[in-house]
């Protein structure tokens, strides 16, 4: 099982400056690059501070530059607030730049507030999507592609440069019911899910149906693999797991609300509400503990057979405790799930 960071990119407070969280999130980067990290996974939203990217491929491509071996995954792209005709050309010469590591995530968005202040009703997001898909699956695979559908028409066109990879960067599904894994696997594409608080018999539900559309997809070099994605930060004691797990119940509060909530905004802060879920209910989904209680709860997913964990440690802990935390995450819990060795730090090992 392999393990992703979510540069998240939080931004609780403005006064701490955008640059100063997109450069605690390259810190991130480098390091998950140096101690084993197998990728990392930046996010696609805009006009709010949770989840706060809206250049992912912009912020991928930074990656690139300063890593040498992570994959870089989307996670996810929203379809439907880009016109393919110009994103097919931006993800040619993004995995260009990113010298083939990464991997497009994509989605169809979840935030109301968001989407339909960028032009895109909720109730239209489903359709859209579907189309976005298939116009970019085809631009990327065929020359003079033309189009005549309900959200695109075109004459013949190519998109250039071409892809590195035939079809462009391997595609990843965010998708959370068991039926709709099924069919995006079957259709070889890879899927990133996550159990809603915690709940293992929809993550059973969730696996099943991935493996039975991984078994009906056509075969191909590219096989399909199943993501995970999680809230976590390891803990040295009692105190400091309850005090990390009360931040996340915070963050759960203001994205509760952008997420199923009213969606109340102030200049771009949104507003911190009661999160939908106890904090007791919480703690018990989240992977916040002590080393060996993250191992015992990341047990069951390397049984499933979870292919990657996508853990996000960003929700407004200081910045060198969640370094510090990464650190000990690879050092002390990746080994009992990845029969690759750490790699040694040169650089903590020099400081």
């Amino acid at each position: 099982m392999d393990f992703c960071i979510q540069l998240s990119s939080d931004y609780p407070d403005k006064h701490y400056g955008g640059d100063r969280v997109y450069q605690d999130m390259l810190d991130q980067a480098k390091l998950a690059d140096r101690i084993g990290f197998d990728s990392v996974s930046v996010t696609e939203h805009h006009l709010v501070n949770c989840l706060m990217m809206p250049a992912p491929l912009t912020f991928a491509v930074k990656i690139a530059s300063m890593t040498e071996r992570l994959k870089i995954l989307t996670s996810v792209v929203v379809l439907p607030l880009h016109d393919m005709r110009v994103y097919a050309g931006e993800v040619v010469v993004a995995d260009i730049f990113c010298e083939g590591r990464l991997m497009l995530g994509v989605g169809r968005g979840a935030f109301a507030y968001e989407m339909e202040r960028m032009g895109v009703p909720m109730d239209e997001t489903r359709e859209r999507f579907d189309e976005s898909l298939d116009v970019l699956q085809a631009l990327l695979s065929d020359e003079e592609v033309s189009w005549q559908g309900k959200w695109y028409q075109f004459d013949p066109l190519t998109i250039m440069p071409r892809p590195l990879r035939q079809g462009g960067p391997p595609i990843m599904m965010a998708v959370l019911n068991p039926d709709g894994i099924y069919a995006s696997t079957k259709r070889g594409f890879h899927i990133q899910t996550t159990p809603l608080s915690g709940n293992h018999q929809l993550l059973k539900d969730q696996v099943e149906a991935f493996q039975r559309g991984k078994a009906d997809c056509q075969k191909t070099d590219d096989i399909p693999t199943l993501t995970l994605s999680r809230v976590a930060h390891l803990a040295k004691n009692e105190a400091e797991k309850q005090k990390k797990i009360a931040a996340a119940h915070h963050y759960y509060g203001r994205f509760d609300n952008i997420f199923l909530g009213p969606g109340l905004v102030d200049h771009g802060m949104i507003t911190p509400m009661p999160s939908r879920t106890p904090k007791e209910e919480l703690a018990e989904s989240l992977l916040i503990g002590s080393t060996q209680e993250v191992i015992d709860k990341l047990a069951p997913y390397a049984e499933l057979g979870i292919d990657r964990v996508i853990i996000n440690p960003n929700f407004g802990l200081d910045a060198q405790d969640t370094m510090d935390a990464l650190q000990a995450f690879a050092e002390d819990v990746m080994p009992h799930f990845s029969s690759t060795p750490v790699p040694v730090d040169k650089a903590r090992k020099e400081a």
